[in-house]
Order: C-alpha cells, then sequence, then structure tokens
C-alpha cells in the first residue's frame, strides 16, 4: 500500500533542494546582494513546501485501532479466553508449590528444637529444593521466552494474519496510500475527515466467523 516511487522521489528532490540552498548561501556569502540572494533563497523553499505539501494531499490516509480489533473481534476474544485459562491453570500450579513450600518451613520451625541436627539439615535441603522448584516453575512460564509467551505468539499470530489481511483488502479496494495504526504511536494526530477504518475491520472480522 505505501507508494514507494513517490516518497523515494520526494526524498531525491528534497536532498536537491537543500544543496541548492547550500550554494544559495555561498553566493550570499561571496557576492554583497544579499537581499537577491535571500529572495531567491525564500522562492525556493515555499515552492519546495507547496510540491511537498501537493504530493502529500494526493496521498489517501486512513488509520485503524488496533486495541479496539482486539477487543471487539471474536477471534482475539477467543484466544485471549484461551491464554486466561492456561495462565489460571499455571498460578494454581504455582501456588501449590508455594503452599508445600510454606508448610514444609513451619514444620521446621515448629519442631526445629525438637529435631536431630541431622532431620533439620535435611528439611533445610528439602525447602531449599522446593524453593528452586518453585524459581524454575516460574520463569519456565513467565520468564523471557516462556512457556506464556511462547503460547502467545503462538495462538495469535494467526489472528494478526486475518487482521492484516483484512486491513490489506480494505486499503486496495478503497485505494488507500497508508492505514496507520493510532495506539503503536505510527500517528500522533488524526483529523475528524481523516477516515477511521477501525469499524469496518471489526466487521469484516466479525462477518467471516458468522459465515
Amino acid at each position: 500500500m505505501v507508494n514507494v516511487l513517490v516518497v523515494g522521489n520526494l526524498i531525491l528532490y528534497l536532498a536537491g533542494v537543500f544543496k541548492f540552498c547550500e550554494l544559495i548561501v555561498l553566493e550570499i556569502k561571496e557576492s554583497g546582494d544579499k537581499v537577491k540572494a535571500r529572495n531567491l533563497l525564500s522562492m525556493v523553499i515555499i515552492s519546495s513546501v507547496l510540491i511537498v505539501g501537493n504530493s502529500i494531499a494526493q496521498q489517501k490516509f486512513g488509520y485503524v485501532d488496533s486495541q479496539k480489533i482486539l477487543a471487539s473481534y471474536k477471534g482475539a476474544q477467543d484466544v485471549q479466553k484461551q491464554l486466561d485459562a492456561k495462565n489460571q491453570e499455571w498460578q494454581q500450579e504455582l501456588q501449590d508449590l508455594q503452599t508445600a513450600m510454606q508448610e514444609k518451613n513451619k514444620q521446621l520451625e515448629q519442631q526445629g528444637l525438637m529435631l536431630s541436627e541431622k532431620r533439620k539439615t535435611e528439611l533445610q535441603r528439602e525447602i531449599q529444593t522446593m524453593y528452586d522448584s518453585y524459581q524454575r516453575f516460574q520463569n519456565q512460564k513467565w520468564g523471557q521466552n516462556g512457556d506464556a509467551f511462547k503460547l502467545q505468539n503462538e495462538l495469535l499470530k494467526p489472528i494478526f494474519d486475518v487482521i492484516n489481511k483484512v486491513i490489506k483488502d480494505i486499503g486496495v479496494a478503497e485505494n488507500f496510500d497508508f492505514i496507520f495504526d493510532s495506539v503503536a504511536g505510527n500517528i500522533l494526530y488524526a483529523s475528524d475527515k481523516q477516515p477511521n477504518l477501525t469499524d469496518k475491520v471489526i466487521e469484516e472480522l466479525n462477518k467471516s466467523i458468522t459465515e
């Protein structure tokens, strides 16, 4: 959808303009006619702004709210439910490990005076082993590149593929040159005249589910 040729031409044109401006500045230094050089520089700048503005005006822009799409698209909602359920399952397993470790530690505290040094050492090792298991499980599930991260990517990739396809189809069908995501920070302002395609994307996504 991005008109690479237009963008490339604009970059080359602006590079030429900047080079020409350098020559004008040099002319100002070498000649005493500062007024003529200043007027010429002003004409170049104004012409450049008009040309660039006209090129941008010929482009058709639209934007979407990806957060709203994910919250409203039933396919994404179903995936989020799966992720929540799996995370709750893992959280319960982690809680069970913590409870067992706390009970073992409580046993050591209550019976410590009555236990032999050998038995006390054994309990301390058991507690340390349980703590290591707790830490290992936590890192395995929610650490960097952990199971939660991998599962999220696995389940959401098909969702993002479908969403991106719908956005591309709308862009092609309605002749958009650029479609931005307002949530990702690609645009900082969207005027009322600039079409918001979020609802159209959601409609097309949910339509494919009901059909």
